[in-house]
């Protein structure tokens, strides 16, 4: 019995945890970007070491998609400019890694090919980090479980990045002061 409560208490914080972190550990961001005729959007994510991140772009712009010569560039790059990521001339792209360093990690995307002069393109973005870009299925799968052992599973690994989260941001306070 005492340990059935301890359990439920446990999963209890955790849920009062994720809902209460905010942005202490973040997973996932989906966006629309508008990008200029000529120029670059960039977008960037402070993203310690060790964290797979995900991401699939396309172009949602209706205006846009019919046309063959509407496509976009993409690059990335890590905290120290390595580039991790690029692409040119396309509809859709996608990139993954995992970080090898910690800090803010830069994806830009322009437009590429022949477009009409003025107009802009919406591309969206789905950028996935950490927990958010596991592949659940397939641990579910290999792991032979399912439903509330599933979900418990996955609030582990929350709780274990909010952790890893907190004592990253506590570190990089104390090399800062």
């Amino acid at each position: 019995m005492a340990e059935r409560r301890a359990g439920a208490i446990l999963l209890l914080a955790a849920c009062l945890l994720l809902s209460w972190s905010g942005r202490l550990v973040p997973v996932a961001e989906a966006v629309w970007l508008t990008i200029p005729s000529s120029g670059t959007k960039c977008v960037s994510e402070e993203i310690q070491s060790n964290v797979v991140v995900l991401a699939d772009y396309y172009i949602v712009d209706d205006e846009h998609a019919h046309l063959h010569t509407a496509t976009i560039s993409s690059r990335v790059t890590s905290p120290y400019g390595n580039n991790l990521h690029h692409n040119e001339n396309v509809t859709h792209g996608q990139f993954a890694f995992t970080t090898s360093e910690a800090g803010n990690y830069l994806a830009c995307f322009w437009i590429g090919g022949e477009h009409q002069e003025g107009a802009g393109l919406t591309i969206g973005l789905d950028w996935k980090i950490g927990i958010a870009a596991k592949d659940w299925e397939s641990v579910a799968k290999k792991e032979k479980i399912q439903g509330v052992e599933l979900e418990l599973l996955k609030l582990e690994g929350a709780v274990q990045a909010i952790r890893d989260n907190l004592i990253y941001l506590k570190n990089r306070n104390e090399g800062s002061k």
